[in-house]
């Protein structure tokens, strides 16, 4: 069905805390493991329905933050969304504590009951109206963010729009531009601190709520981290800041030297290339169709899964000014229909989209087939495996979309992709800081930024900026205020996908074989032990990292 087709009605949560009620005394009440799972069966069709309309609406809001229905619309969800959560997780409790729990085991998998425990260490019916309030907030963020209006060149653009003119290959432009996107940041400042602090003080309260003794814990509860720890992530750090800052650094060095630049400035941190950064060519919907010939050719699997995509209609990748910025994959069970939402803007990101994104897209389609919904629930460093590693696939049929500047496209994505992941262990650092310091000023966090730059980011010059030379630089950044502890995900995916890129460099065939079977088993098993399943070493494992930079130092 086509997403404008889709059907949308308000979720009843009155008749929903009902029937899920009901299910969960039936659940206690079940004389075996078959009929327990046979209910359990029926709790899928529920939460299909909840998940999918609720989508729905998010996206349609999304689409328009203008649109005050939809805007009402999420207005009342962030306000019930908690409180079917906690009713979900009491539901969830009657497996958890069933005396048929071998056989549900059986059926749905270890990992499904690692993660009702981690649920239950996560969630608490006393923490409903924080959790309204933390939905409220970052709602806020997000409509700030997309409200964005910034007079440039006798236009007035959004910050997604701005991107083109960012990465310009004239400096005098980049420099102008630099300058119009931070003033909204600078114009914002007082509001961005205040929401931040906010959201910092709710989720710390929350924490204490629970138990612990800051946000630290439950962040990594919320994020259902089931098979590694805060130190298995500081020991992934260590290892970036020994093996993979030298080597980023040389990396930034070559780039100065590539567009003969005396010192490298913050408005110089996106451009690789002195006639600019490659963009695609063709109209977005031209983009579009070269995806089809690149998954209809990449394999039949991913052929059947774009062609549903664009029959029915499941990309909305046009910018607007009152579109939300960003980009990002959601799933609607009902219809089996993964949908990918972004804002292109002539730039290679528009390319990612079709690339990153559509790996999402992919596994969610995959895995959508499954009739375990819990194999579905993939944490979000395997999530981030699939996408990364999917624009390392594409590399392939990059002329599609860049000609000869195809090379040019490939290089400038390597080297972005090694020089990401210390950029996003510092936000994962800056994170850990703040919320284990919880009475932190702003100014104290604005502090902490800069302090990180200096072990992770060494080259950055913000060339005196008023609001990113003084520690803000990690106010554009949306996870910080709306997902906790989210981004070190995609540092350790990027340590995979640059495996899977030496992989298809050697034999693609066999590459793409363990790719699509990483893909099919999902949340069947835990992270690492997928990761050892398809051939791939664990970030955690020591040496990984040194591993991968020999490897690139000799590309």
């Amino acid at each position: 069905m086509k997403f404008k087709d889709m059907p949308y009605e308000r979720v009843d949560f009155e008749e929903v805390a009902k029937q899920l009620k009901e299910l969960t005394e039936a659940s206690k009440a079940a004389k075996s493991g078959e009929e327990q799972f046979a209910i359990h069966q029926k709790f899928y069709k529920l939460d299909d329905w909840v998940s999918t309309l609720y989508t729905i609406a998010n996206i349609r809001f999304d689409i328009d933050t203008s649109d005050a229905f939809y805007e009402k619309e999420t207005e009342y969800y962030n306000e019930q969304i908690p409180g079917y959560q906690n009713l979900v997780l009491e539901y969830r409790k009657t497996l958890f504590c069933s005396p048929y729990r071998a056989y549900l085991e059986e059926k749905i998998g270890p990992v499904a009951f690692r993660n009702m425990e981690i649920a239950q260490k996560a969630m608490d019916e006393k923490l409903i109206p924080l959790m309204q309030e933390e939905n409220a907030l970052t709602t806020e963020y997000n409509k700030l963010i997309a409200g964005a209006k910034i007079p440039f060149q006798g236009e007035e653009l959004n910050l997604s729009l701005m991107r083109p003119y960012l990465i310009n290959g004239d400096r005098s432009v980049r420099i102008a531009a630099w300058k119009a996107y931070s003033g909204f940041f600078e114009a914002n400042a007082d509001k961005l601190d205040e929401i931040y602090d906010k959201l910092v003080k709710n989720r710390t309260a929350q924490a204490q709520a629970m138990g612990y003794q800051n946000y630290v814990e439950l962040g990594y509860y919320r994020m259902g981290r089931n098979c590694y720890d805060k130190q298995d992530v500081e020991a992934f750090r260590s290892q970036v800041k020994e093996y993979l800052v030298p080597f980023a650094e040389a990396l930034h060095e070559r780039r100065r030297q590539r567009l003969g630049l005396e010192k490298l400035q913050c408005y110089d941190s996106a451009v690789y290339f002195t006639d600019g950064n490659p963009a695609p060519f063709g109209t977005p919907e031209e983009i579009l169709e070269a995806g089809r010939t690149m998954y209809g050719e990449l394999s039949g699997e991913t052929a059947e899964f774009y062609n549903f995509m664009m029959e029915n209609e499941l990309f909305d990748v046009l910018g607007r000014k009152t579109k939300r910025a960003g980009g990002y994959m959601t799933y609607m069970p009902v219809y089996n229909s993964p949908f990918v939402f972004a804002n292109f803007n002539g730039t290679s990101g528009d390319v990612d989209v079709i690339t990153h994104e559509c790996g999402h897209a992919f596994q969610g389609y995959i895995a959508g087939k499954d009739p375990i919904r819990e194999h579905a629930e993939i944490g979000m460093e395997t999530a981030e495996v699939h996408s990364m590693s999917m624009e390392f696939f594409a590399h392939r049929w990059i002329p599609l979309f860049f000609g000869d500047r195809a090379k040019d496209y490939c290089d400038m994505h390597l080297e972005d992709a090694v020089t990401f992941i210390p950029y996003g262990c510092m936000v994962d650092e800056f994170q850990h800081i703040v919320y284990e310091n919880p009475g932190m000023t702003p100014d104290e966090r604005h502090a902490a930024w800069l302090s990180l730059e200096k072990i992770y980011r060494p080259h950055m010059d913000y060339d005196g900026d008023a609001f990113f030379g003084k520690g803000g630089f990690w106010q554009k950044q949306s996870h910080i205020y709306c997902s906790p502890f989210y981004y070190i995900d995609y540092c350790l995916a990027q340590t995979c996908a640059l495996q899977y890129k030496a992989k298809m460099d050697e034999d693609f065939a066999s590459a793409w074989e363990s790719y699509l079977k990483l893909c099919k088993l999902s949340a069947s098993d835990f992270f690492t032990n997928m990761l050892a399943e398809v051939g791939l070493d664990s970030p955690f494992e020591p040496g990984c990292l040194k591993n991968i930079v020999d490897r690139l130092e000799k590309q």
